[in-house]
């Protein structure tokens, strides 16, 4: 009588496989597309492209039976990529990085040029009020050499008009959002010249942590990078080019400050459908970030990331068997981590002078908008 019930039990069909040979050449196509991605992330395009929800661990089954195995790099410090390509080009300090002095004896005014493309943003109509008793040019140079060169309002140079005047002018266009207005008009005059629609479809988030002076205000520390002072939380677009900026503490971790500046850059393109970032963002809070505002979110990573590793598909024999160690160009971070070096070429934004909230953001918009200003003017 047991023999017989084995014997039948062993007949039996079994419960059908779950996924076919057609997930199974989805998930190929993901892994060649995503390779660094983790097995949560890889489940979810899959239910993304065909509509089948399995758990990862019949995903990892089925990556297993195709002979995808993930690749991670050894820890042993002797053992090194191989070569990444050839030496990448070094740029020199040029004829173009050379400015004529203004009207104010420093190289930091704007040009005819320049100040043409903005100059109804800061000019007022004439038609109510008191004239102005200085020219707006000149105020928005000044708070353009104190971004510069990062000195304190009381020690602008005497060419100037008077520091009172700069910073409650300064003050009232940050308020009134002029120069996120300004940024926002040669972002588009500039996407426009290199031939790109005017509002972009991909951005990049990332955050980076800068330290504070001795003028106090909204501080923390950040742990991992080992700065006591604030941290820039920046959404840029695929040219580098800023979409939405938000100050905090530096130990407000990035996945708790992500959510208020997506929002701010969805509110301000609409049109968003993709979302880079790195590993901070990995998890919850991209699964909240798709769920809150539906863009498809790409977590980056790097090909060292050990609790990760780089999923590898022997059908493919042009991949790298050797996972990379060390620097790593990562395709598309890379330009967010381009934009934070633009905005530490003004020495206003290499540390954190001012106690407000505000100034911080305002000080952002503008360094950005001098840049494109520059950019379009020559």
């Amino acid at each position: 009588m047991a023999k017989s019930t084995a014997t039948e039990r062993a007949g039996r069909p079994g419960r059908k496989p779950l996924l076919n040979a057609e997930h199974t050449a989805v998930l190929r196509a993901i892994v060649r597309e995503r390779p660094r991605c983790s097995l949560d992330e890889l489940t979810r395009e899959l239910f993304r492209r065909t509509g089948v929800k399995v758990n990862p661990v019949t995903v990892r089954k089925a990556l297993r039976e195709a002979g995808i195995e993930r690749l991670k790099p050894l820890r042993r410090a002797g053992e090194r990529a191989a070569a990444q390509g050839s030496a990448p080009k070094r740029y020199g300090y040029t004829a173009a990085h050379r400015r004529a002095d203004g009207a104010s004896g420093m190289n930091t005014d704007l040009t005819d040029a320049e100040w043409a493309l903005v100059a109804d943003l800061f000019e007022r109509d004439g038609k109510r009020g008191a004239p102005p008793r200085f020219e707006r040019r000149h105020m928005v140079n000044a708070c353009c050499y104190a971004l510069r060169t990062g000195c304190a309002w009381r020690l602008l140079p005497k060419t100037f008009p008077p520091w009172q005047a700069t910073y409650m002018s300064f003050k009232r266009w940050a308020a009134a959002g002029v120069f996120e207005t300004m940024h926002d008009r040669l972002r588009q005059q500039w996407r426009d010249r290199m031939g790109r629609a005017p509002e972009p479809t991909a951005a990049i988030i990332d955050a980076q942590s800068t330290r504070s002076t001795a003028q106090g205000g909204n501080t923390g520390f950040d742990a991992g990078k080992k700065v006591k002072g604030r941290k820039r939380h920046l959404v840029v677009d695929t040219l580098g080019l800023l979409l939405a900026v938000t100050v905090t503490a530096a130990s407000v971790q990035d996945r708790d400050a992500a959510a208020q500046v997506v929002a701010h850059a969805c509110a301000k393109v609409p049109g968003l459908k993709k979302l880079y970032t790195d590993a901070a963002y990995g998890g919850q809070c991209a699964q909240t970030i798709e769920h809150t505002h539906g863009i498809s979110v790409e977590v980056v990573r790097h090909p060292g990331n050990r609790s990760t590793g780089t999923w590898h598909d022997p059908q493919q024999p042009l991949w790298p068997a050797v996972v990379a160690k060390g620097f790593v160009v990562q395709a598309k971070r890379w330009v967010v981590e381009r934009t934070h070096a633009w905005n530490e070429r003004a020495r206003r934004l290499m540390a954190h002078h001012d106690r407000s909230d505000w100034a911080p953001l305002a000080w952002v918009w503008l360094a950005e908008a001098r840049i494109l200003a520059t950019r379009l003017a020559t």
